[in-house]
């Protein structure tokens, strides 16, 4: 197998790049949530106005960004995948700088909005990209699966920049007066625009996508064309399957931060002394995702099977998700610790599958959309509802406190996603070897 070349080695790095602040900018929600609406509105965590707007902050923008992120893999597939990527990038990077300037909670909602757009068009551009780039069907399942890895690595970075500003936050310049840690979490999350304005000019397009595109065989693609008879059950049962891999996620893991100040351990701690607990526990999970990205990479180039390797992380969590938020969440940081880590392990990883999976299973021209399809209708749309649907069953729960309270619901909305998940994979197709022309 030949060495990379300079060119591939620099389009993995800004796919890489890409894939860490995708999830850098998500994950920065469930950190700074709590203290954000405390300080925009006053509200008080375990209210029903409280747990409206943590539903409103992340199913909002997951649905924009599902919308227009199908028609960015429209576009991708209209205009090429380096140009989508790059303009993805710097809309969510700049987003997520203004954001850190909000002064309600509406302006906080619009640019987390535009930031989630920009995160949902980047992922389905650098995979088209990607699996364009390598031929070979061994390196670019590795490239893929590698690559992917990053995005754990970017959760890493967004709970090491918020364990940093609450730290230090008193040594930044005031914002409006306050030296408040979420506010510079959110600015932070500009750093991804500013080797990508350096890079752009040497970035190559897709040579597959280009060389169609200039020989006039480019299909034009379509939604439709994804239900036509022999993308149908694709379509369908991989949307299933995003949406519950995102379900656990959104529904379940990211409810973490906000259960951790209530344990036993940390609820009478200063705020300052919770948000440090918060880190730590955020910190395990995002060891766990990145853990299971590896896994994944490692797994992938040596099991032929699908289905096969999509189970290998989704029949665990049925045992992994109950013990977590019916039992540790309300008992032990140390306990939640661990479980979490185990939880994100299993979720996460089966991001990275789909990144290895769809383009398998689409030809060129559809490739975009298809993976757009999957991952923003069934992903972002109907896969972060979870967070609403979550914070909504919260106010009915059992439990003593408002963080025990969210535990159950959060147990509850994983174990359901995780046993449709299962049973939707006895429909998967296992796809070619080789790319779809």
């Amino acid at each position: 197998m030949q060495k990379l070349t300079g060119t591939q080695w620099l389009i993995c790095i800004i796919a890489a790049i890409g894939f860490a602040f995708d999830i850098y900018e998500l994950l920065m929600l469930p950190l700074i949530v709590r203290p954000a609406l405390m300080e925009l509105s006053g509200i008080q965590p375990g209210t029903p106005e409280f747990n409206f707007w943590v539903g409103m902050l992340f199913w909002v923008p997951a649905v924009a960004g599902g919308l227009f992120g199908l028609y960015g893999g429209y576009l991708t597939d209209r205009f090429g995948r380096r140009r989508v990527l790059v303009w993805s990038i710097l809309l969510y990077a700049l987003s997520a700088f203004a954001a850190g300037f909000s002064t309600s909670l509406y302006m906080l909602l619009f640019l987390r909005t535009t930031t989630f757009v920009g995160v949902c068009v980047e992922f389905v551009a650098a995979v088209a990209w990607l699996a364009e780039l390598f031929p070979d069907p061994k390196r670019r399942e590795a490239v893929l699966g590698y690559t992917q890895a990053f995005s754990s690595l970017g959760g890493l970075m967004v709970t090491g920049a918020y364990f940093l500003s609450v730290q230090f936050a008193n040594s930044l310049p005031a914002i409006y007066g306050d030296h408040s840690a979420w506010r510079y979490t959110l600015i932070s999350g500009v750093i991804p625009a500013l080797p990508l304005i350096i890079i752009r000019p040497f970035l190559p397009e897709s040579p597959l996508w280009a060389q169609k595109k200039k020989a006039g065989t480019l299909k034009r693609a379509s939604i439709a064309a994804l239900f036509a008879p022999e993308y149908r059950q694709v379509t369908i049962v991989t949307t299933i399957l995003f949406a519950c891999g995102y379900g656990a996620a959104f529904g379940a893991i990211q409810s973490v931060p906000r259960i951790v100040p209530g344990l036993p351990e940390v609820a009478g701690l200063a705020r300052p002394l919770q948000e440090t607990y918060v880190s730590a526990v955020q910190f395990f999970q995002e060891m766990g995702g990145l853990t299971g990205r590896f896994i994944l990479a490692f797994l992938a180039v040596r099991i032929v099977g699908r289905r096969f390797l999509l189970r290998i992380f989704q029949v665990p969590g049925l045992i992994v998700f109950p013990f977590v938020f019916f039992y540790a969440a309300t008992h032990s940081v140390d306990m939640l610790k661990w479980g979490i880590a185990l939880a994100g392990l299993l979720t996460i990883a089966q991001f990275s599958f789909w990144g290895n999976y769809l383009p398998r299973v689409y030809p060129t021209h559809l490739r975009g959309t298809g993976e757009s399809f999957a991952a923003n209708i069934g992903g972002r749309m109907i896969g972060t509802s979870a967070a609403f649907v979550t914070a909504q069953l919260s106010n009915y729960a059992p439990g003593d406190t408002p963080a025990a309270q969210l535990a159950w619901a959060s147990g509850v909305v994983a174990v359901f996603v995780y046993v449709t998940g299962v049973i939707a994979s006895f429909w998967l197709k296992e796809p070619a070897a080789e790319l779809p022309d």
